[in-house]
């Protein structure tokens, strides 16, 4: 059994902040506890544009707090989002997703992630193992 407390986890480097400024993620189950999936509780900050594309990664996205929006970028369509709503990129949809109150994301990724990863020019992480 894992226990883990997310005050504690945001002390180590489980914490990731984005390099421009517009997230944290606190990344509580990784590839290496073994599990088929990897676990986050993630801060995107009011106000903020953050352009994602998991082009190897499926994700599930669960709001707990704050308001913002999701926009996938093939189609155009925007659907907000607010507390109690879950989005599914289960067709790895190049998306942004945007704050207009910070938000607190329970999200979920299959494959699971390392935690090391950064996103790449186009959105993405690379697939496991590179």
């Amino acid at each position: 059994m894992i226990v883990r407390n997310i005050e504690e986890a945001r002390k180590t480097d489980r914490l990731v902040t984005a390099e421009n400024g517009n997230w944290d993620s606190t990344r509580l189950v990784l590839a290496n506890d073994g599990g088929n999936f990897s676990f986050h509780i993630t801060r995107i900050f009011e106000g903020t544009e953050t352009h994602i594309h998991y082009k190897h990664h499926y994700e599930s996205v669960y709001c707990i707090e704050g308001e913002g929006e999701v926009e996938t970028l093939a189609d155009g369509k925007i659907w907000p989002i607010k507390p109690g709503d879950i989005y599914i990129l289960d067709q790895h949809d190049e998306h942004l997703l945007r704050a207009h109150k910070t938000m607190h994301l329970a999200c979920v990724f299959t494959p699971p992630i390392t935690g090391n990863e950064v996103h790449q020019e186009d959105g993405s992480y690379a697939p496991a193992g590179e």
